[in-house]
């Protein structure tokens, strides 16, 4: 599964997350690699100590999980903080797969789910696209600046060399409510039809038995 967002963040919003990342210090991105991901991670990442981070998250953060394709198709059930990276000339993130369990000991969860959020315009760098490895080949995503990008964390990806400016992002992971990838996207097509149905044809039989199954699948799949 591999759906993007457009418009996750408007202009201000944007803007504000922006003017704080541009005086923000930023640490060496290894620090926060798992074992397989420290020798082929070369980016540099705010520090969870910082005091913008807080300040960030409220407006990155807030506007996915209020965002109601992210809750269709992630199905969220716990939420990582975002990391925020950059990434300038020379930087680059070879091919990994993401650490299936992530967080503190006291919090754990399982990374079910891996969303990028584009922060930088796209024309104030060149590469750094995100290549993610599906069942059709490799795909690259380079999103415009307030968009994001949902996607598997058991896929293979990486992001290609910034060959010139710099290429800002937030990245976070989630825990779904359901752990199955093919049940997921089976939910989160029958939610669009669902939605539909609902818009166009809200006292209809098929309606209500599509709305059932719905929720239904839902209560069968859920860890909840």
């Amino acid at each position: 599964m591999l759906i993007t967002i457009d418009n996750l963040l408007d202009q201000p919003r944007l803007n504000a997350i922006q003017e704080m990342l541009n005086t923000a210090d930023f640490i060496d991105g290894k620090l926060s690699a798992g074992k397989e991901a420290k020798g082929v991670k070369n980016n540099e990442e705010l520090s969870l100590q910082s005091p913008l981070h807080q300040r960030l998250n409220q407006i990155v953060m807030g506007a996915l999980v209020q965002n109601e394709t992210y809750q269709n198709a992630a199905l969220p059930l716990k939420l990582a903080t975002a990391f925020y990276a950059r990434y300038t000339q020379g930087m680059q993130y070879g091919l990994h797969v993401d650490d299936p369990v992530m967080g503190p000991m006291t919090g754990r969860y399982r990374s079910d789910i891996s969303t990028t959020v584009f922060l930088s315009n796209t024309r104030d760098y060149e590469g750094g696209e995100l290549m993610i490895k599906t069942e059709f080949g490799e795909q690259s995503v380079k999103l415009a600046a307030g968009s994001a990008v949902i996607y598997s964390s058991k896929s293979l990806h990486r992001v290609a060399e910034v060959t010139q400016g710099e290429r800002l992002v937030a990245v976070t992971w989630a825990q779904s409510l359901v752990k199955n990838t093919e049940q997921r996207e089976l939910l989160y097509d029958l939610s669009l039809a669902r939605d539909q149905l609902i818009a166009n044809h809200p006292n209809a039989d098929e309606t209500a038995r599509v709305s059932r199954s719905y929720a239904n699948l839902l209560r069968m799949w859920s860890e909840v």
